[in-house]
């Protein structure tokens, strides 16, 4: 009886570690859960704040009062959205240089500058001036640039922020360029302020969270404020 009494509680015992061991696993899944919806919460009210401050930019830019609208300056405007601290730029893609139209020594000057190697520098102008030509298309996507031959993280993230498809321009507008561009390629000094930022716009928005949680949104967009009857942009390339 004795031995039967120790099997039982061994067996008792076994039971309730088993058990013990399913409910911390329980507990962890549980958090696991708690925090996935609190991350994913966030997400989207950070999310929605920033569209909404994409919307603010937009609004200024068709507003028809010149006075209004925003220098395409790359300065941050605070504003606010529900509880939502934003902090909302607007750039030309016309200050940029244009990866289809610009020359592709522009692009090497570029390379260069971001830190590229001379060896990067020629292989990435070499094929780019191959993508360009013959009976090749032309990039339609900036993301196409990072899948150039010697093109690696770094200088993608670097060169790309002054990347454009839509200015068609052979250079970037000097008014409207970010002074470290005007120094690359030697532009003229110049100023965004006052200066039309042209129908294609890039707006960056920045929500944070009472709780510090920050979401980013990048949006570059084609104003049509003159055609009626129609949305009065378009999104030409949408970054999170």
């Amino acid at each position: 009886m004795k031995g039967q009494r120790g099997v039982a509680l061994l067996l008792v015992l076994w039971v309730l570690a088993l058990l013990g061991t399913l409910l911390a696993g329980l507990l962890g899944w549980v958090h696991l859960q708690n925090r996935q919806a609190l991350w994913q919460r966030q997400h989207t009210q950070g999310l929605l704040a920033a569209e909404a401050g994409v919307g603010m930019a937009v609004l200024a830019q068709l507003d028809r009062d010149p006075k209004r609208h925003w220098n395409a300056d790359g300065q941050p405007h605070a504003l606010h959205f529900d509880e939502a601290a934003l902090a909302v730029s607007l750039t030309s893609e016309a200050g940029k240089l244009d990866v289809n139209a610009g020359p592709v020594e522009s692009f090497a000057r570029l390379v260069r500058a971001c830190g590229g190697s001379a060896e990067q520098s020629a292989q990435l102008t070499q094929a780019l001036n191959q993508r360009r030509g013959g009976d090749h298309a032309p990039l339609r996507t900036i993301e196409e640039v990072r899948e150039l031959p010697a093109m690696d993280q770094r200088l993608y993230q670097c060169a790309s922020a002054h990347l454009t498809l839509w200015s068609g321009l052979p250079a970037p507008d000097a008014r409207l360029a970010a002074p470290w561009l005007r120094g690359v390629l030697n532009l003229p000094q110049g100023s965004a302020i006052a200066s039309d930022p042209g129908p294609v716009i890039t707006v960056q928005s920045r929500a944070t969270l009472p709780g510090g949680f920050t979401t980013t949104l990048s949006v570059t967009l084609l104003l049509n404020p003159s055609k009626e009857g129609v949305r009065p942009y378009r999104v030409l390339r949408w970054q999170e």
